[in-house]
């Protein structure tokens, strides 16, 4: 069967492998569609001979296990593991969902799905009406966007620098959009902003409770992005780091955010079986129409596509949101 490997930064190749042989617990499942994921453009960037990607499939199942009860060849079917850039893969039941007839494979991509349910779970309103600001409005600040406007948050404020990401967050549910320099006065509580800190006890010399949001949601994945995001939220709110900060260490003013007290929030997830049942979840949120996330997944591309697509989605070609590689 085809599988791509990298034959070194920004270039891949497609070689022949083995096909993959299950065991009696376990599915084989003929990949139809694998999600592009931006946690992997840096690691695509600087690869080493041999590395493979993909963790974002749908497929159709080929073969059951002897013990599998609840898959049958010829469901559709998304979920966790088993590495996507290939045309089969091997699927573990209890992180395999079936695709509702009523999505589209695109739709289905479910792995990014539960990544956003877990950050929205973990950022929850504690009010319904709560105000929210969100960084970062690529496909994970979309998703979120549309996810907080399902759970109940009423003002969403979208920043991103680039005009047609902020058009699209006001398509997905944000109800005011900035770019990071044009934020209104009263956005950021920032040391210009706190004026004189004390720590006497005897007040402020500024309304810190009231300058900046009290919950941010960060979904940028740069530097920049984390240092606006924590600039932008007030004394005892909320940081929720959503984004995958992989291509280096981040440099933040710890100082501003000790003083503010404010809470940070590491919204990734590694509980597997627990992000097997939001993966369930997801889906079933998306079928009902409650969670109003699809047709966001636009740019389609062939495996032997694999290093112009993650150009394209670097340099977000033709409003690139997400892509998927056909396998």
């Amino acid at each position: 069967m085809k599988q791509l490997v990298m034959k070194g930064p920004r270039t891949s190749e497609i070689i022949e492998v083995p096909m993959p042989v299950i065991n009696d617990d376990q599915l084989l499942v003929k990949v139809t569609l694998t999600g592009m994921c931006h946690s992997e453009w840096y690691p695509w960037s600087v690869a080493r001979p041999g590395d493979t990607f993909g963790h974002e499939t749908v497929g159709v199942v080929a073969e059951c296990g002897r013990n599998v009860k609840d898959f049958k060849v010829g469901d559709r079917v998304t979920g966790l593991g088993g590495g996507g850039y290939k045309e089969y893969i091997v699927m573990e039941p209890y992180k395999t969902c079936r695709v509702p007839d009523s999505l589209a494979d695109e739709d289905a991509i479910v792995e990014p799905l539960a990544c956003i349910l877990s950050a929205g779970l973990k950022m929850a309103p504690a009010m319904i009406g709560d105000a929210i600001a969100v960084v970062g409005c690529g496909y994970m600040g979309l998703g979120t966007i549309s996810l907080f406007k399902a759970m109940g948050y009423a003002d969403i404020v979208a920043v991103d620098p680039r005009p047609e990401a902020r058009e699209n967050a006001l398509a997905f549910g944000a109800t005011a959009v900035y770019s990071p320099d044009q934020l209104p006065e009263l956005s950021r509580l920032g040391w210009k902003e706190i004026k004189a800190p004390d720590l006497s006890r005897d007040g402020h010399k500024a309304d810190i409770f009231n300058i900046g949001f009290p919950n941010v949601m960060e979904f940028s994945g740069t530097e920049s992005g984390l240092q606006l995001a924590g600039d932008m939220v007030c004394a005892h709110g909320r940081l929720g780091i959503g984004g995958y900060h992989n291509d280096g260490p981040r440099t933040i003013d710890y100082k501003l955010w000790n003083y503010k007290a404010l809470t940070s929030i590491n919204c990734h997830e590694r509980r597997i079986a627990y992000e097997a049942g939001l993966c369930r979840r997801a889906l079933m949120l998306i079928e009902r129409g409650i969670w109003k996330f699809t047709g966001v997944t636009r740019h389609f591309y062939n495996l032997d596509e694999f290093d112009r697509a993650n150009e394209d989605m670097a340099s977000h070609r033709d409003n690139f949101i997400k892509g998927a590689v056909r396998c």
